[in-house]
C-alpha cells in the first residue's frame, strides 16, 4: 500500500465553504470525492508542521482542519529534517514565508514517504520537484511524487 503524507492544502480545502471561485471549486470537489472514496487505498500521514499550520487562523476554520486529520497520524520529526529543510530552502530559493513547504519535503524524503497531497504548485511544483530530484539522486535520498487529489482519482479505475 502506498504512503501518502497529507499536505496542508487538503485539509484546507476540505473543510472550507463552498468556494464562487470555479477553479478552487473544482478542488475542492475532487478533494472531498479523494477524501469519500479513495483515501483508504492508502497509508495516510501527517507531521507536526501540517497540524501547526492547521491550527492557525480562525479558531473554527482550525478545528474543523484538525478534526478532519484526528485519525492519522504524524510521522515523528528526527535530526535529519531541519539541515535537509535549511538545504531545500537554500537550492529551490523558497521565501521565509513559504519555509514550512520545505519542511514538508523534508519529512517525506527522510521518511520515504511515495506521495505528497498537495495542492501546493507554487513553491513545491514541477520546476522545484525537478531540482529537489536531482539534488537528492546525488545524495542518495528518496524522493517522493508530488500529486493532487485530481490526479490519484485520475489514475485510478
Amino acid at each position: 500500500m502506498a504512503s501518502i503524507y497529507v499536505e496542508t492544502t487538503i485539509p484546507s480545502l476540505a473543510t472550507s465553504k463552498p468556494s464562487q471561485d470555479i477553479i478552487v471549486a473544482g478542488r475542492q470537489a475532487s478533494t472531498i470525492l479523494f477524501w469519500e472514496h479513495e483515501r483508504h487505498k492508502y497509508e495516510l500521514y501527517v507531521s507536526q508542521y501540517v497540524l501547526e499550520e492547521c491550527s492557525l487562523g480562525d479558531a473554527e476554520a482550525a478545528g474543523r482542519r484538525l478534526s478532519f486529520l484526528r485519525d492519522i497520524p504524524a510521522i515523528p520529526v528526527s535530526d535529519q529534517i531541519l539541515p535537509l529543510a535549511n538545504r531545500y530552502q537554500q537550492l529551490l530559493g523558497v521565501p521565509d514565508k513559504a519555509r514550512t513547504d520545505c519542511f514538508h519535503l523534508a519529512i517525506c524524503v527522510v521518511a520515504e514517504i511515495d506521495i505528497i497531497l498537495s495542492w501546493n504548485c507554487k513553491h513545491m511544483g514541477v520546476q522545484t520537484f525537478a531540482k529537489m530530484q536531482n539534488d537528492n539522486i546525488k545524495h542518495a535520498l528518496h524522493t517522493p511524487l508530488l500529486l493532487t487529489p485530481e490526479a490519484l482519482l485520475d489514475t485510478e479505475d
